[in-house]
């Protein structure tokens, strides 16, 4: 089998002698299709150079079946219909190995990583055993290799299933370690395709009430020193209930106190000039005059006139004032109540009530009257809709289009929970920007947003890219929120590896007393670092400001992204 110091030598043969920084992101729960599609956005990245880090993706899936390439299906022992009643699902992938399950309970990692030898994956995969023998030697559980077989494996049977891919010299694929599994679920397939092993889980040999967090926080500084990396740059999500100790988030607390509701009275904390306790005092750059003049008033007049809604008036945008005495506003579709609450956002939350149909055909009216030649739409979250309300984005696109054809459209959408058909349905009508807002880092997603994952945000924009390779993808971050700067510079190397063009980043305002208190205003010297670093990264633009909110300056922003956005400008811009 070979000395550990035998291993660390193949090992540091089969990675580029270069490596560049190592980026371990805990994401949380994560349904398949989407963790699979952001790991071929970040191996496409790092193939095709688009991106130079190597990646370590920890996450925990629903409950799916996996079969490898090479797999033989009968392994798995129970019809659709079972699966279905299980609440499973299954998907053929392109990894080896057999049957595989994934589920609550058990910590699943993706290495995507380069090789120097792509031929070198026996070294690779034995390098990823000894990362998780080593894992469960910190808890007390003795592990090893089993002769013949892949995987890690106790007296009490097999605790971890490895299956890989290499391809262009980059991995994915990678492993799943059984921490507590509901162990039922083993008993429908053969695992691995194995019919005379056992299957364990560490709460079971280990005989301790374990969280994924724990072996998270653990498996991390053992796959950096067995491959060899430095310190890297690490970012965990939330570790919510079932998967790490107990804790409380912000905006659960605000939705409580009813700060996003119209209906209910929420006790509102008292301010001092304007400040909450504790509060920076706001800097001379974050003051904003109100210029109210015949091209504002005249904007307004006609949103009122077509009874739409423009995210500008509903989440209390800073640039109201410059962009509607342009000409420019924001159309807010789908009506003006969200079903979701962000702790920083002032769009009230509720149940809505109705489906305005007509509304694409007055929002194309208002782009025409305006005289438009880029056109921002965005919408509330609408999670009661089938359809995440995907077609009256599609519909208002072609509306617009049939008016105003050399229009540029914009639209700023939410996740549609992760629907991929309800995503292609809107970059079917080939949006000349698809935007949609990672808000803020992996680490405080949960703690500001409710129903929002930075992993489904992530896997979103690389579809988006694959659905429309000529059109603009663009992402925004808002900072002043508790995130540290060097968050800030992984979520734009996140970004820019699944093939996002655009970002924009801007300062946090407390929309009313009840909202999230400002942690700290961001200094415009580290606006413009954030700018320069996306430029090295190679973002096509990064539009980077106090006052820069996701639409501002929007078609500049898509001229200024130049040769690097293939989209086509028309004549007469």
């Amino acid at each position: 089998m070979g000395t550990t110091g035998d291993l660390a030598t193949r090992v540091a043969t089969s990675i580029p002698a270069d490596p560049s920084l190592f980026r371990a992101r805990w994401l949380g729960r994560l349904s398949y299709e989407e963790a699979w599609d952001l790991q071929k956005a970040i191996w496409e990245g790092l193939a095709q150079g688009r991106s130079v880090d190597d990646y370590l993706l920890l996450l925990e899936h629903p409950h799916v079946y996996t079969v490898g390439r090479n797999g033989d299906g009968a392994n798995l022992l129970v019809s659709d219909e079972r699966l279905a009643e299980l609440g499973a699902r299954r998907f053929d992938i392109d990894r080896g190995g057999d049957v595989t399950y994934h589920g609550p309970g058990q910590l699943v990692g993706y290495p995507i990583m380069r090789l120097a030898d792509s031929k070198k994956i026996v070294p690779y995969v034995r390098a990823v055993e000894e990362v998780i023998i080593r894992t469960l030697t910190g808890f007390g559980v003795e592990s090893r290799r089993e002769p013949g077989y892949t995987g890690v494996w106790t007296e009490a049977g097999k605790i971890a299933a490895i299956g890989v891919r290499v391809s262009r010299h980059v991995t994915m694929h990678g492993f799943a370690i059984n921490v507590s599994p509901d162990m039922s679920y083993f008993e429908h397939m053969n695992p691995c395709g194995i019919v005379d092993r056992q299957v364990t889980s560490l709460a079971e040999v280990s005989g301790s009430d374990l969280y994924i967090e724990d072996v998270v926080e653990a498996l991390i500084p053992h796959f950096q020193d067995v491959f060899g990396f430095g310190a890297g740059e690490i970012q965990l999500g939330a570790f919510t209930r079932g998967q790490g100790r107990p804790r409380t988030f912000e905006v659960d607390e605000l939705v409580a106190a009813g700060t996003f509701s119209p209906d209910k009275r929420a006790e509102v904390p008292v301010t001092l000039n304007g400040r909450l306790e504790g509060e920076p005092e706001r800097p001379e750059w974050m003051k904003v005059k109100a210029q109210m003049g015949g091209e504002y008033r005249n904007l307004k007049k006609l949103m009122r006139g077509l009874e739409l809604v423009t995210v500008c008036e509903e989440a209390g945008c800073p640039n109201i004032y410059e962009c509607w005495s342009q000409g420019t506003a924001t159309l807010m579709i789908l009506g003006d109540t969200c079903t979701r609450a962000c702790s920083f956002c002032n769009v009230k939350t509720g149940k809505p009530t109705e489906l305005d149909v007509f509304e694409p055909f007055r929002a194309a009216e208002a782009v025409q009257q305006m005289g438009l030649s880029h056109a921002v739409i965005t919408s509330v979250d609408r999670d009661d809709l089938d359809d995440g309300g995907s077609e009256i984005f599609a519909q208002t696109i072609r509306e617009i289009l049939n008016r105003v054809p050399d229009c540029d459209v914009e639209v700023l959408i939410p996740d549609f929970k992760g629907d991929r058909d309800a995503l292609q349905r809107v970059m079917a009508q080939k949006p000349a920007v698809l935007n949609h807002n990672t808000e803020t880092v992996l680490r405080l997603q949960r703690e500001i947003r409710t129903s929002a994952s930075y992993g489904r945000s992530l896997s979103l924009l690389a579809r988006a890219k694959w659905a429309n390779p000529q059109g603009a993808v663009k992402s925004g971050l808002i900072v002043g929120m508790g995130e540290r700067r060097e968050e800030v510079l992984g979520a734009l190397a996140d970004l820019r590896a699944v093939g996002v063009d655009i970002v924009t980043i801007g300062q946090y305002l407390r929309p009313t007393a009840g909202h999230r208190p400002i942690d700290r205003y961001v200094d415009p010297a580290e606006f413009a670092e954030y700018a320069s670093v996306g430029d090295d990264l190679g973002l096509a633009h990064v539009e980077s400001g106090p006052l820069v909110r996701s639409s501002y300056h929007a078609r500049d922003s898509l001229n200024a992204a130049g040769p690097s956005v293939p989209v086509q400008i028309r004549a007469g811009r």
